[in-house]
């Protein structure tokens, strides 16, 4: 048992110390009180703060902000949005070749993690919709660790018709 323990402490720990976005899936339990939502994996320690983002119109996009230092975990809570990572090479003059991963979210999915050295972006997909943000700087430092790029540098967003870039 307490090998099994060791175990999955430090296969928790490799997975934390990946330099790679992290998707930690939600699950939930039901029964006739109702349900509870869980994502019993994730660990948010590292937070010092959190946003929340509505956009007011369909597909808009807001894209891209980048951080050396800072690291991110994105959660959907309302409606269905597509996130997107992309690792930075050279915050003055990245590649455009860059892989792009991305997210589709809804409130049942869980967080993604996004580790430094990325940039993110994010489109909502439904009218009704609300995404928050935990970060690990306060946003002094993240003022002096951000980067930005035109919302369409790199361009997972046109095959979804946005409507607005900002």
């Amino acid at each position: 048992m307490i090998r099994d323990i060791q175990t999955r402490i430090f296969s928790k720990l490799l997975v934390l110390s990946s330099m790679d976005p992290i998707f930690f899936e939600s699950n939930s339990s039901s029964d006739e009180r109702g349900t509870v939502s869980f994502t019993n994996d994730l660990n948010l320690q590292k937070a010092v703060r959190t946003y929340k983002v509505e956009n007011s119109q369909l597909k808009t996009v807001r894209a891209w902000h980048g951080h050396k230092v800072e690291q991110k975990w994105v959660n959907v809570e309302q409606g269905e949005f597509l996130v997107c990572v992309v690792k930075v090479d050279d915050f003055t003059s990245p590649s455009k070749d860059s892989e792009i991963q991305t997210y589709k979210m809804s409130p049942k999915d869980g967080f993604l993690y996004i580790p430094p050295n990325f940039a993110n972006g994010a489109m909502n997909l439904t009218e009704d919709n609300a995404i928050r943000y935990y970060s690990s700087s306060t946003l002094e430092e993240s003022l002096d660790d951000d980067f930005r790029f035109e919302s369409d540098y790199w361009d997972p967003w046109s095959q979804h018709s946005p409507n607005f870039y900002e």
